[in-house]
């Protein structure tokens, strides 16, 4: 009992000398008295030691504004903690300092710890400083995009050398990622940039070292990517051999998207659509045998002009082209590349979306048929004339509409979207005088009234002499205008004619054979002016009218007579 008693005893004066004992004493500092951080910002952690309670303030800037890009967390507490410096990314190129401090509440102590953060140097990097690209892809497959750090704003620099075959697809045609936004100071900032390549014609690898510059030439830049660009060689295409044919029409199916498939495992002359120079062939030269003589291509998806292979094409006499998906709804240059073939007599482009012809067409003055139906084109272009193409006996643009409107008074369609030759102030005259023998304007939105020709010098007029001559002529016809006397096919059917035909048309020695009352005389719909289309004069009965003046002709059928076979390929829609 005593021992228990003597236990107790100890014990509790055990627990009196603890109780009067005072609690350990800690000093009030920081582990650091400077933090020192990159433009980027980040975390920094710092150890306060205190007995006391503390609190932590930011301060103020020299001109009296607060320094919102540190935080400290906890902000306050008691004892001894670990704080997260919180600081912000820069805003400017200029480094820049502020002083947090940390006070004792209960001795007013404070310490202080300085706080230096650089400014962000200008650069520019680049997510992949080589890119390689193909001679060859698709329409719309040919781009690629670069991720842009950079923290002012740039332009693309090409080199001038390259500028023929890569560009940039300006960012107003993109979607925000596109976008260079630079709104919160001077910190890198990621877009993308797209650029755009064009097909390798060449058998050398091409090379362009596009740099990002500053569009203020008072920022130095401290590092700057270059973007490397290659592009790989095209297989060379041999000129003049019959080899360098083959390869060139297989190079341009695929660049057009055709359905026009060829194997190349086969003979060049088993192709279908292709025509090779044989020596029985007239006008076959010991250089021409083997090489292509005409090419057919139908079907196809094509958004830019003829390719640069139809340039070895060189013997060609003629090129059939016809149907581009959606052509409609394109505006294409026919280019350049087919121009060079000098040697080429007859050209169908057909239902391709044309509405322009380059400058060197008229290198084209061999040409005796043109065929340039069904595409968009808003006048007769003004190369097509007499001069440019002396050899040109046939001349078919029909159907140019890219939207069927018969009332232009009373259409949603602005004009620039309707085709169909409407920007002719007038019936194309010069055509007129051209002496043709094939003119198809047909299915057009050609308007006003057909030019009489009465008092032009430029056209002359039946003559008694020619009258005689000829035993099937009236005398009716001397003093009329002699206009498109050899012409044996001429369509101006459905477009916005009206007025008057004139005597020229009406007493015409081939109007019968022109079947007028279906592919002259008929138009359709009102001008846009709101005149009806048709011509006030029209013949009711071409055999009443017309063996009046001409009793001696055996008239054509035309009523019952069907468009002749041989001129099938000129109607193109």
């Amino acid at each position: 009992m005593k021992l228990r008693y003597n236990t107790l005893v100890l014990a509790m004066a055990a627990l009196a000398v603890v109780a009067c004992n005072d609690p350990e004493i800690v000093d009030f500092k920081s582990d650091v008295n400077t933090i020192e951080i990159g433009a980027d910002g980040g975390v920094k952690k710092v150890r306060i030691q205190s007995s006391d309670e503390w609190v932590a303030s930011v301060g103020m800037q020299s001109n009296g504004d607060p320094n919102p890009w540190i935080a400290v967390s906890p902000a306050n507490g008691r004892g001894t903690v670990e704080c997260d410096f919180v600081i912000d990314s820069a805003l400017t190129d200029k480094p820049r300092e502020a002083v947090v401090s940390i006070r004792n509440i209960a001795t007013n102590k404070e310490q202080r710890i300085k706080v230096s953060q650089k400014g962000y140097e200008y650069s520019v990097e680049v997510d992949r400083t080589n890119v390689e690209v193909k001679k060859f892809a698709e329409y719309g497959k040919r781009y690629f995009d670069v991720v842009v750090k950079s923290n002012f704003p740039f332009e693309v620099k090409i080199p001038q050398s390259a500028q023929h075959w890569i560009s940039r697809e300006p960012a107003s045609k993109l979607g925000d990622a596109y976008q260079h936004n630079l709104d919160r100071g001077i910190r890198p900032r990621e877009v993308k940039v797209r650029f755009n390549w064009k097909i390798n014609n060449s058998a050398s690898v091409r090379l362009a070292d596009i740099e990002f510059v500053p569009t203020d030439n008072s920022i130095a830049v401290s590092k700057s990517d270059i973007l490397k660009v290659s592009q790989e060689a095209a297989e060379p295409i041999i000129p003049e051999t019959r080899a360098g044919d083959s390869l060139a029409l297989l190079n341009i199916v695929n660049t057009m998207q055709c359905w026009t498939i060829w194997d190349s495992s086969t003979p060049m002359n088993r192709w279908n659509g292709v025509t090779l120079w044989e020596e029985r062939m007239e006008g076959c030269t010991p250089e021409k045998v083997g090489r292509v003589k005409r090419v057919e291509i139908f079907l196809c998806n094509s958004f830019e002009g003829l390719p640069f292979e139809f340039q070895y094409l060189t013997q060609a006499e003629e090129i059939y082209i016809f149907s581009n998906e959606n052509s409609m709804l394109k505006s294409l240059n026919l280019g350049e590349h087919v121009c060079k073939l000098t040697n080429l007599k007859r050209l169908t482009v057909g239902a391709f979306g044309l509405n322009e012809l380059p400058e060197e067409f008229k290198n084209l003055r061999n040409l005796e048929f043109l065929d340039l139906g069904s595409n968009n084109f808003q006048r007769v272009p003004a190369i097509i004339n007499k001069e440019n193409f002396p050899k040109l006996r046939a001349l078919v643009m029909n159907a140019q509409q890219r939207h069927a409107v018969s009332d232009l008074s009373n259409t949603r369609y602005a004009i620039e979207e309707l085709g169909g030759l409407v920007e002719e102030e007038k019936f194309p005259e010069h055509l007129l005088k051209w002496g043709l023998d094939t003119l198809v304007l047909s299915v057009n939105y050609l308007h006003g009234e057909l030019p009489s020709f009465e008092n032009d010098p430029e056209v002359p007029k039946w003559t008694e002499e020619e009258v005689i001559a000829a035993d099937t002529l009236p005398m009716a016809l001397v003093g009329t205008p002699k206009v498109m006397p050899t012409t044996k096919t001429f369509r101006i059917n459905h477009n916005r004619l009206s007025g008057e035909a004139p005597t020229w048309l009406l007493m015409h020695p081939a109007l019968d054979w022109w079947i007028p009352f279906s592919l002259v005389f008929p138009q359709e719909g009102r001008w846009s002016d709101g005149t009806k289309a048709g011509f006030t004069n029209e013949p009711s009965s071409l055999v009443d009218y017309y063996k009046n003046w001409y009793p001696n002709k055996k008239l054509a059928n035309s009523i019952e007579k069907e468009i002749p076979e041989d001129d099938s390929n000129i109607i193109s829609k």
